[in-house]
């Protein structure tokens, strides 16, 4: 044991030690630094965040003011694999299954041919003009094919991340944009297989191994290795999201098992080299995304595991943008940059030339021919690390490919959104974004009963756009409320009362007597679509709930709400929020693509609760397993903008 803690100390307080953690701190302040200036630059001048921090990583790095020197950053290489692993998982997650149900015809051929003629086409133009590239001129004309399919397997990547962003933005919804978003996810996994097979064939072409049967036999064990790996961390992760562990620590644990996929990756390959005649290579970020898939297709964890990717992947993208930036040489980039926008041209026509052979083979409408292919020239975190490995993986040219490929990745950026957006205004699917609540304007109450809560209530309401009257007996004068008088609840009296049609009447008043009077009256005379009233004896609930009202005893109430907030305090602090940030909506069941699921399995922003689900005018008790039906109405509570996201997704 004593050994043990001096072996302990000596690692914690070694110089190695000490030297890592200066450089943390000297890349944790750039980072800040990065982030505020891209920041800046987003919104002032609508430049991509992912670029900007790119950029910036450029100009602190080792070209420029030399914050970050070559030793710095090869001490932070473990940042990377982490980076690659988070981004990964956020790749997997986006892939849902049972929500691309309607388009699967369409998103299997688009994405087949994507995929094949996409890399086909721009292997053979980069291997056609590998004469006039610098780093690609010297090489023989096998490790030129290979590094021609290196990039043309980066040329296929897409990103799922500003897919769904712009999407959200747009409130896109409709075939094309379901043929998309599952093209671009689906696009994305295959893609890191394909880079397993491309990058392995061209680490033992380069390297002068024999590229036989043994050689793809070994490989292809090295990709089911990787799948099974996958499973046996998100089993992991799945375990960890079980727990009730603070979040803060299932979130650390999560980190580090998003690192331990690499590090446990590359202990594997080094005893199979040991123990194998001829060993293979394992690729982590087909483990990764293996995981997240499993997670989040086949676990009841989905929404707890997005939850902990919303949190860390915004922090996650600027550590590895900027250290991606950082490490790319300035006059690298000048000299290669005329070649990174031939490359860019080359993979907008490989889309062009795929999308219409993919529309013409799927018999999608016409008018996608022209802009079916303009939703996948945007590109980030896959592309990016994928470059990035190349680039660490052959340091005597693989610097200069990265820095092509991150100049060809900032003019997607560039161009890739507004073409987007054109193309889903061009086929009808955009709308426009209207406000959430824009159903409670003019909206009608009347609350019976003069009080603290009366005037509350009506207050709450009035922020929600309702036109609210309060009806009393007392002689009160109010400037903020339109408060009427009447002598007494009696039919005489009522029907004096300029009630217009409303869309709810509350009865608050302390008898019981006096709400069943009002309420009979209503009943008779009104026909009120919603009438609420508080009663105190078990006889007037009663008789109220048999003339169709909603009754609450309010003694009652608040020990049921009070058993709600021990029971689930965090449900109910969204529900009970008193900033202006939540509210509640009724929403319908309208896109086809939910009839028939779970709620389970619902897609839905981790803020949102489902309170109750009517079907038919009927109320029905939900659990997981309850399957939606069209024409459901699902009352939830949660934030402003995740409701606008959940309004969007049922409309369909």
């Amino acid at each position: 044991m004593e050994t043990l803690w001096t072996e302990l100390k000596e690692t914690l307080f070694s110089h190695e030690s000490f030297v890592l953690f200066k450089d943390m701190v000297a890349f944790g302040l750039v980072a800040m630094a990065a982030y505020q200036f891209a920041l800046f630059f987003q919104r002032k001048f609508k430049f991509p965040l992912i670029t900007g921090l790119i950029l910036l990583g450029i100009v602190a790095g080792n070209s420029l003011l030399h914050f970050l020197p070559d030793e710095t950053i090869d001490h932070l290489d473990f940042i990377i694999d982490l980076s690659l692993a988070i981004i990964a998982f956020s790749a997997g997650a986006e892939l849902h299954i049972k929500e691309l149900r309607s388009r699967l015809r369409s998103i299997r051929i688009m994405t087949g041919v994507q995929l094949f003629l996409t890399f086909i086409l721009s292997t053979l133009f980069v291997y056609y003009i590998s004469g006039h590239i610098p780093f690609m001129r010297d090489m023989d004309p096998v490790s030129r094919w290979a590094v021609a399919m290196l990039f043309g397997t980066v040329f296929v990547a897409r990103s799922p991340s500003s897919a769904v962003a712009i999407i959200n933005e747009m409130r896109a919804r409709g075939p094309f944009t379901k043929t998309v978003m599952g093209v671009t996810v689906v696009k994305d996994v295959l893609v890191i297989i394909l880079f397993s097979v491309t990058f392995a064939y061209a680490k033992a072409v380069i390297q002068g191994e024999i590229t036989d049967i043994k050689f793809f036999l070994f490989l292809f064990m090295g990709i089911t290795a990787s799948f099974a790996l996958g499973l046996i961390f998100g089993l992991l992760i799945r375990l960890v999201l079980a727990t009730h562990w603070p979040g803060g620590l299932k979130k650390a644990i999560l980190l580090l098992l998003a690192y331990g996929i690499y590090f446990v990756t590359h202990r594997l390959e080094t005893a199979a080299h040991h123990w194998l005649p001829h060993g293979f290579e394992m690729e982590p970020l087909l483990s990764a995304i293996t995981a997240s898939f499993y997670v989040v297709n086949y676990t009841p964890y989905r929404r707890d595991f997005e939850e902990f990717l919303e949190d860390v992947l915004p922090f996650i993208l600027v550590l590895f943008f900027t250290l991606t930036g950082a490490s790319l040489s300035l006059q690298t980039l000048r000299e290669v940059f005329g070649l990174a926008v031939l490359f860019f041209v080359i993979r907008i026509l490989t889309l062009i030339i795929a999308n219409a052979v993919g529309v013409w083979w799927a018999r999608d409408p016409k008018r996608y021919l022209w802009v079916g292919w303009m939703p996948y020239v945007t590109q980030a975190g896959v592309a990016i690390g994928l470059a990035a490995l190349v680039g660490t993986t052959f340091p005597e040219w693989g610097k200069a490919f990265e820095t092509v490929v991150i100049a060809m990745i900032i003019l997607n950026q560039l161009v890739g959104p507004p073409l987007f957006k054109f193309s889903l205004n061009f086929v009808h699917e955009a709308h426009k974004k209207p406000k959430i609540y824009s159903e409670d304007k003019g909206k009608r109450a009347y609350i019976f009963s003069y009080d603290n809560v009366s005037v509350s209530l009506a207050k709450s309401l009035q922020k929600k756009g309702w036109d609210v009257s309060i009806i009393t007996s007392q002689h009160i004068d109010r400037e903020d409320l339109p408060v009427w008088h009447v002598e007494e609840y009696s039919p005489l009296f009522l029907k004096r009362l300029p009630l217009k049609p409303a869309d709810a009447f509350v009865l608050l008043h302390p008898d019981d007597r006096v709400n069943y009077r009002i309420l009979e009256w209503l009943y008779e005379n009104v026909g009120p679509k919603l009438a609420v009233a508080t009663a105190h004896s078990a006889k007037f609930m009663d008789k109220m709930k048999k003339l169709g009202a909603v009754t609450l005893e309010p003694m009652s109430a608040l020990v049921n709400m009070l058993e709600h907030t021990v029971r689930s305090p965090q449900a109910m602090e969204i529900l009970m929020s008193e900033d202006g940030t939540t509210d509640t909506v009724d929403v319908e069941v309208k896109n086809p693509d939910l009839v028939g699921l779970h709620i389970r399995d619902l897609h839905l922003p981790h803020d949102v609760i489902i309170l109750s689900l009517k079907r038919r005018n009927n109320t029905v008790f939900t659990h997981g397993y309850t399957r939606l039906r069209k024409g459901d109405i699902l009352t939830v509570v949660g934030s402003k903008e995740s409701l606008q996201k959940v309004m969007d997704k049922f409309e369909g």
